[in-house]
């Protein structure tokens, strides 16, 4: 109840500066925060903040736009960027294609506050995929681990770069388990994307249950976890010759391209 009472004042405290934030729930591995009032200071920014605003539920939402009349534009992450789409105005092509949302902005038409949602995730994960991947390597199949969110913007960025690839999660109804990956099915997949929370802090000491042992210096592993740096799920991929990569890069390239989208006319 305390955790909720503080989130509800929280979300009606007034600001006289133009306003910009992340929704989700918990916001205790959130990069956006840091990373704005960084890019504000560092280009002498004024009259703008970035506030986290953490969501219990999403039906929570309408009260939270209501009561900053301030807000121009939101990142969304865990869980809600499959969840935020009915709660939107209208939502651009690309994102309705992903069917997921990370970045919304506010725009007022005919009087009217109009919420518009976009996806710069998969934006971010191309262009920072293609910063690991060797030149001229042509990369014929992939996993994606886990299958929220997140893991609709990888597959959308996998079918643009003609890769195909499975998803593979603890349900039965993947197309993919975890129980059932073999050592011939990881040697064929040379890239393998984690877009789940494991192994995010503070559980640290998680990741993806598949045969780590398969594992050789042709394949590369990218965990769009930032914090921490190198996870459990990177460091077994390490240990077998692996390229891998954390998700800082990716989330960089969302954010800046969320800015370029809350700035646009």
């Amino acid at each position: 109840m305390k955790v909720i009472s503080d989130v509800i004042n929280f979300r009606i405290e007034k600001f006289s500066n133009d306003m910009y934030g992340l929704i989700g729930h918990p916001l205790s591995h959130s990069f956006s925060k840091d990373f704005f009032t960084k890019k504000f200071a560092d280009e002498q920014i004024t009259g703008v903040d970035y506030r986290n605003f953490p969501l219990p539920d999403i039906s929570d939402f309408p009260h939270l736009v209501e009561s900053n009349s301030q807000l121009l534009g939101l990142n969304v992450t865990i869980p809600y960027k499959e969840k935020i789409i009915p709660f939107l105005d209208r939502i651009d092509s690309i994102a309705e294609e992903i069917g997921a949302v990370n970045t919304i902005k506010f725009d007022i038409v005919g009087g009217k506050r109009i919420l518009t949602g976009f996806n710069t995730d998969a934006f971010g994960f191309k262009k920072s995929l293609q910063e690991i991947l060797p030149i001229n390597r042509k990369i014929s199949n992939a996993f994606i681990l886990g299958t929220g969110g997140a893991s609709k913007a990888v597959a959308y960025t996998f079918k643009q770069l003609g890769i195909s690839y499975l998803f593979v999660s603890s349900s039965e109804k993947s197309e993919l388990t975890y129980k059932n990956i073999t050592g011939d099915i990881i040697r064929n997949s040379e890239l393998i994307i984690n877009t789940s929370p494991l192994g995010m802090f503070p559980n640290e000491s998680e990741c993806p249950d598949i045969p780590y042992n398969y594992l050789n210096e042709s394949h590369i592993l990218f965990d769009l976890i930032y914090n921490p740096a190198q996870t459990l799920f990177l460091k077994k991929g390490l240990a077998q010759g692996a390229t891998v990569s954390n998700g800082l890069k990716m989330l960089e390239y969302q954010a800046l391209k969320s800015w370029e989208i809350w700035n646009q006319d």
